[in-house]
């Protein structure tokens, strides 16, 4: 078999007399995917399996935004509390850790937030004021925040752990409403107060993170347009602080008839954005703030319909096009679910209807997915928020990475069912500590892969390529423990046996320094605890994060992955062209 123009010097001469040679593919059709195909091997040969790799260090694939790895919060923090933590010096550390990055202030109750531009909605007349303060802490919150008012920049608070438990007990009563309401499809409304604002922005700017404000647009007029004013307040509020803010407008627009009895189509909403375009424009602070939507749902084929009609009328007014994906149905989900090859390829499918119908109508526009989670429906306990679920999440980063999507904002940061990244007691889940060394290692450079292997007997759907999952970039410029020229494979093994890389062509001979990710303790895959390289991971009792230590691999060393495991391998001084420059 020839050796294809991408394949290194000297990778055929690893392969020993009689073995055949595999298809070489890369991490994405887009970027050159040619499949690995199923081999049978000849007798006498011991069954087990060979896998080289090499990658394209010449030139990147993709370049993806500095920002790729983003966050979310959910409005319900409002009714259920949590907004008011938000200056906690841990939960600002732990968001630290994930910048620089986008933080979208977006979900569900989106469309039912109301702003009032009041202070101390405490003293408000007309009953109990719209955060729903608990009584026996409300002037504690309400002395914390002048205290913190009082200080200058960054507004960190120690909150006291009584403090934080009554806030527990409420916010799980809460959960129960919030649940019913979902279930039920009526929700209340909303109010957002000016100090709430003002609390919401500190934690971005705090913690590094860009704040982008999903405005109500379930607002209408007797035409069905949108009714701005409400926002418009919101607006002249923000701008009046001079909050550094991106903006959209509503949340999957493809739900409305089912929340409200009241659809919005794709030419109606792109009007609606061209109207918030030009209110942007008249307010000095905003007039080139950044605008994204429509975030509509899954694409099937109604949902596209709208985008056809949104990207018609206003695909040249949005800086980048927005959808949303959920992978499992939340209320059926189990362990095995996460450990599903063709569950984790449903997405390239959406991918490539999202990219045909933007490509039509702006071709070249940024293309973000928001609001990507293991599970809908809010997730599951001991699932959704379990080291399993890791998988789906370091898939879902490689392959929009490989297909070109620009950023990918996580839901949920804190308390959005069990989809979250940190829970409660401000600890941090496995998905926090994969996205956290995701961060310190992976750079915006995406590279192409070549893999050969061999396989004992072909298998129907079990070729290598399919439980075995291989990304490359360039390390992270920001992580000064490397030089540039530096790469970063980060790998995901679905085999229940562990697997050997040998690192050929360019990859030859240099260290390596490997950051393995495994459950901690008995649970396995149900665990809420995770450990790299054998040392468990958790906050350090100063409330810092912890030193991630690599192991060093000797040069020319065979990878050895573990079965069910996600793993990083920085491939040191590989002298890179694609890396060397931004």
């Amino acid at each position: 078999m020839p050796c294809p123009s991408s394949c290194p010097p000297g990778l055929l001469a690893l392969m020993a007399p009689g073995l055949a040679l595999l298809a070489t593919f890369s991490l994405s059709s887009q970027a050159g995917d040619r499949r690995a195909l199923p081999v049978e091997k000849p007798p006498g040969v011991k069954g087990r399996t060979l896998i080289l790799l090499d990658v394209n260090t010449k030139s990147p694939v993709r370049i993806i935004s500095e920002n790729f790895l983003s966050l979310q919060l959910d409005p319900s923090i409002i009714h259920d509390g949590w907004l008011d933590f938000l200056s906690s010096r841990r939960l600002v550390t732990l968001a630290r850790g994930l910048a620089p990055a986008f933080l979208r202030f977006a979900g569900k109750r989106t469309d039912f937030l109301q702003f009032h531009n009041v202070k101390n909605p405490a003293k408000t007349r007309g009953g109990p004021g719209p955060d729903y303060y608990l009584k026996n802490y409300e002037d504690d919150i309400v002395r914390s925040d002048i205290a913190l008012d009082k200080q200058k920049g960054c507004k960190i608070a120690q909150h006291p752990d009584i403090m934080l438990e009554l806030q527990r007990e409420k916010a799980t009563q809460m959960h129960l409403v919030l649940l019913k309401e979902q279930f039920s499809n009526t929700y209340s409304n909303l109010t957002l107060t000016a100090r709430s604002l003002d609390k919401l922005y500190n934690f971005a700017d705090c913690s590094g993170l860009h704040l982008i404000f999903a405005l109500n647009a379930l607002r209408r007029n007797p035409n069905n347009s949108w009714n701005s004013s409400n926002a418009l307040s919101l607006l002249k509020y923000s701008a009046s602080k001079k909050y550094n803010i991106s903006w959209e407008l509503g949340n999957e627009p493809n739900n409305y008839r089912t929340l409200i009895g009241r659809s919005v189509n794709g030419s109606q909403l792109g009007k609606d954005y061209i109207q918030l375009r030009s209110l942007l424009q008249l307010i000095r602070t905003y007039s080139r703030a950044n605008l994204y939507g429509p975030n509509i749902g899954r694409p099937r084929k109604n949902v596209i319909a709208l985008l056809e009609g949104f990207m018609k009328v206003a695909g040249s007014t949005v800086d980048a096009v927005t959808w949303q994906h959920y992978y499992i149905d939340g209320r059926v989900a189990k362990v095995t679910d996460f450990l599903k090859t063709r569950l984790l390829d449903t997405l390239s499918d959406q991918i490539r209807k999202i990219q045909k119908v933007v490509n039509t109508y702006a071709p070249g526009k940024k293309i973000w997915l928001e609001g990507v989670g293991a599970t809908s429906a809010g997730g599951m306990n001991n699932l959704s928020d379990s080291y399993a679920a890791g998988f789906l999440w370091l898939n879902t980063l490689g392959l929009l990475a490989s297909q070109g999507i620009d950023v990918v904002v996580r839901h949920s940061f804190l308390d959005h069912g069990h989809n979250h990244l940190v829970d409660q007691n401000f600890n941090p889940l496995p998905d926090y500590w994969l996205s956290l060394l995701y961060k310190r290692l992976i750079g915006p450079k995406v590279l192409a892969i070549h893999v050969a292997g061999l396989q004992r007997k072909p298998r129907p759907g079990r070729v290598i390529r399919d439980k075995l999952r291989i990304y490359a970039h360039c390390t992270s410029y920001h992580n000064h423990n490397y030089v540039r020229g530096s790469i970063t494979l980060y790998i995901i093994n679905l085999h229940r046996s562990r697997k050997k890389i040998k690192l050929a062509g360019t990859l030859r001979d240099k260290i390596v320094h490997q950051y393995l990710l495994q459950p901690y303790g008995k649970e396995g895959l149900h665990s809420k605890s995770v450990q790299l390289n054998g040392q468990p991971l958790a906050m350090v009792d100063d409330g810092t994060l912890p030193e991630l230590k690599p192991r060093a691999l000797r040069a020319g060393r065979t990878l050895v992955i573990p079965p069910l495991t996600m793993s990083f391998y920085v491939v040191k001084n590989v002298n890179a062209l694609a890396c060397r420059y931004r």
